[in-house]
C-alpha cells in the first residue's frame, strides 16, 4: 500500500487557498518564495513540497496583505524576525506597529470625524494587566540597562542573551536603552525559566506564539480602527483589551489541560 503524502504540491496549495483568496495565483506563490517569505522543500525531481506549517505561513502572508496592506518586509518581521541561526535582525527594525499607531481618519467628509479625532486624543490607552510580581507603587515606569538588571536580579549576560533571541527589545532614547515594567516582568519570568533549566533560545517559542496571537487580534481590530466613525475606534480599543484578556485565559486553560495527565493520578 502506498503511504500517504505528508505534503502538498503547489497546485494543491492553490486549490486550497482559492476559496479564501480568489485572486491568488501560482505566480503569486512563486513570487513570495522568491522573496524568501516561504521556503517549500523540493522533491528529487525539483517539484515544490508544501508542509502544513508552510501553508499556514502562506495564509498569514496573504491575510496581512489583504486586510492590513502591509509591505512584505513588515510581514516578514511579523512572521519571525529571526535570521537563520535564530538571531534578531538589527537592520529589520521598521516603523512602530500596532493599532496605537494607526492614524485617526481625517474628518473632511463627515462632521463627526473632526470631533472623533479630538475624542480619540483624550481616550485612555488600553490597560494591560499589571504584572503580579511588580509593585507599581514603588517602582519607576522606566529603567535604564543597569537599573533593570538590578531590578530583575539578573546579570548582563542574561539580558544580552534574551535580547539576542528577541525575547525583549529596549527603546533607544538618545544613547540610553530604556525598558518598562512589562520588560521587567519578562526578565523576571525568563530568569526563573532559566533557573529551572530552560535555555533562553527555547523561550523564543513564547515570543513567536505571542506575535501570532496579537497578529490574529489585529486582523479583527485594524478594520475598525480605519473607519471614519470615531465610535468604531473606541469599540476597537475595548475589543482589543477583551481579546487580550480572553487570550490569556484560554492559554492558561489549555496549558492546564495539557498538564492534567502529568499531574492527576491515573
Amino acid at each position: 500500500m502506498t503511504p500517504a503524502r505528508n505534503y502538498l504540491s503547489i497546485g494543491e496549495v492553490l486549490a486550497l487557498l482559492l476559496e479564501e483568496f480568489p485572486d491568488v495565483t501560482i505566480s503569486k506563490i512563486r513570487f513570495l518564495e522568491s522573496q524568501g517569505l516561504i521556503e517549500p522543500e523540493r522533491t528529487a525531481s525539483g517539484y515544490r513540497k508544501f508542509s502544513q506549517p508552510e501553508v499556514d505561513r502562506l495564509k498569514f502572508i496573504l491575510r496581512e496583505q489583504r486586510e492590513n496592506y502591509l509591505p512584505l518586509k513588515v510581514i516578514r518581521n511579523r512572521l519571525d524576525g529571526d535570521t537563520s541561526d535564530g538571531m534578531l535582525r538589527n537592520d529589520e527594525i521598521t516603523a512602530p506597529r500596532g493599532i496605537g499607531h494607526i492614524p485617526a481618519p481625517r474628518g473632511n467628509s463627515h462632521p463627526a470625524g473632526i470631533g472623533g479625532m479630538r475624542q480619540t486624543k483624550s481616550s485612555p490607552a488600553i490597560s494591560l494587566v499589571k504584572p503580579a510580581t511588580i509593585d507599581s507603587g514603588s517602582t519607576p515606569s522606566s529603567y535604564n540597562r543597569r537599573e533593570i538588571i538590578q531590578a530583575a536580579s539578573i546579570n548582563e549576560k542574561t539580558l544580552a542573551e534574551l535580547e539576542r533571541y528577541g525575547i525583549l527589545r529596549s527603546r533607544r532614547v538618545g544613547e540610553t536603552d530604556l525598558y518598562d515594567e512589562i520588560d521587567l516582568e519578562i526578565l523576571i519570568v525568563c530568569a526563573k525559566f532559566i533557573s529551572l533549566g530552560i535555555d533562553a533560545r527555547h523561550l523564543k517559542a513564547w515570543r513567536l506564539a505571542a506575535n501570532q496571537e496579537v497578529s490574529l487580534f489585529e486582523t479583527r481590530i485594524v478594520p475598525l480602527m480605519r473607519q471614519r466613525n470615531p465610535a468604531a475606534r473606541q469599540e476597537a480599543l475595548g475589543m482589543f483589551a477583551e481579546l487580550i484578556n480572553q487570550g490569556g485565559q484560554l492559554r492558561a486553560a489549555l496549558i492546564a489541560a495539557q498538564a492534567r495527565d502529568h499531574i492527576e493520578p491515573r
